[in-house]
């Protein structure tokens, strides 16, 4: 397969000393990081590139889009508040949130006394087309759900959950899109796949605006 295309298991090793930047779609379950002493799943299970470690995060229950890149005035660029990088979010949740909510989302919400930054909310029509989740969500008859796109350009810790919690609307499942110009597009659960010099530039003109 060419080094452009799609990578999932088996493991492909890689030993170049150029910087490499990919794009992951990280699984439900999958720790952001290399190594963990508890033993649960980690980035290692699906990718063995010398030298490139996650650029931001995306916790053990969420899933999506993660960048992972040996080049560290990137990482920068990517994951410093001060650039900030639009990240997108599909985000399940718990009952039909009023405008009234979603405006609350876009204005900020107050989280350890700081109000997160403005941010770009919408209802979703229907239901995303997504992988089914290993596991799938709690489901309740009496209560229903709904699917909000999420635009933040910072990024504190679990901020989406904390936010749709804030407003009376838990999160169900989370699934990241989108950073910059990059997007997850047809990449499955497990697959990466190379980023170009054209898209690591255009990460730099994002982070730039």
């Amino acid at each position: 397969m060419s080094q452009a295309g799609l990578v999932s298991k088996p493991i492909i090793s890689a030993r170049e000393h150029t910087p490499r930047t990919i794009a992951f779609n990280k699984p439900y379950g999958v720790l952001p990081c290399f190594t963990d002493p508890d033993g649960r799943p980690t980035l290692a299970d699906y990718i063995d590139l010398p030298g490139v470690y996650a650029a931001g995060r995306l916790d053990l229950d969420s899933e999506g889009l993660l960048l992972l890149t040996s080049d560290g005035i990137l990482a920068h660029h990517i994951t410093d508040p001060q650039h900030k990088l639009a990240k997108v979010y599909l985000v399940q949740i718990e009952r039909i949130p009023n405008e009234e909510a979603l405006e609350q989302l876009r204005e900020g919400v107050v989280l350890n006394g700081k109000k997160t930054r403005l941010a770009e909310v919408r209802l979703l029509p229907g239901d995303p087309q997504l992988p089914d989740r290993p596991v799938p969500i709690r489901f309740r008859k009496t209560v229903p759900t709904a699917w909000v796109e999420m635009t933040l350009r910072e990024g504190l810790n679990r901020q989406v959950r904390r936010m749709t919690a804030a407003v009376g609307h838990p999160t169900l499942r989370l699934v990241r899109v989108a950073i910059g110009p990059i997007v997850l597009g047809e990449l499955q659960p497990s697959e990466w796949r190379d980023l170009t010099s054209s898209e690591i530039e255009q990460i730099y003109s994002a982070a730039r605006q």
